[in-house]
């Protein structure tokens, strides 16, 4: 009896471990990142933070290479052809 008492307190100690060092840590960051959202000082940092970014990029003289650029203008093109198909 004693052996099954040590065997389930080893292995719900082992359980507890293994949740709060992987599932819980990962709430708890997730938890932090919404709280950080969800307040105004939080969603004026993300503002500040995109408008940031937005002002490297205008200052980038190419936003994409040619072969990607290429890639994406025959994308919109196959899409404009089948809206036109599919409004006649």
């Amino acid at each position: 009896m004693k052996q099954f008492i040590y065997k389930t307190l080893i292995a719900v100690v082992a359980i507890v471990l293994v949740y709060e060092l992987t599932i819980a840590k990962q709430i708890k960051e997730f938890t932090s990142q919404s709280e950080v959202l969800m307040t105004k000082e939080g969603r004026k940092d993300g503002v500040n933070k995109i408008r940031e970014e937005l002002k490297k990029a205008v200052k980038k003289e190419r936003y994409l290479s040619k072969e990607d650029a290429k890639l994406i203008n025959q994308f919109i093109q196959k899409i404009k052809k089948e809206i036109k198909e599919s409004s006649d």
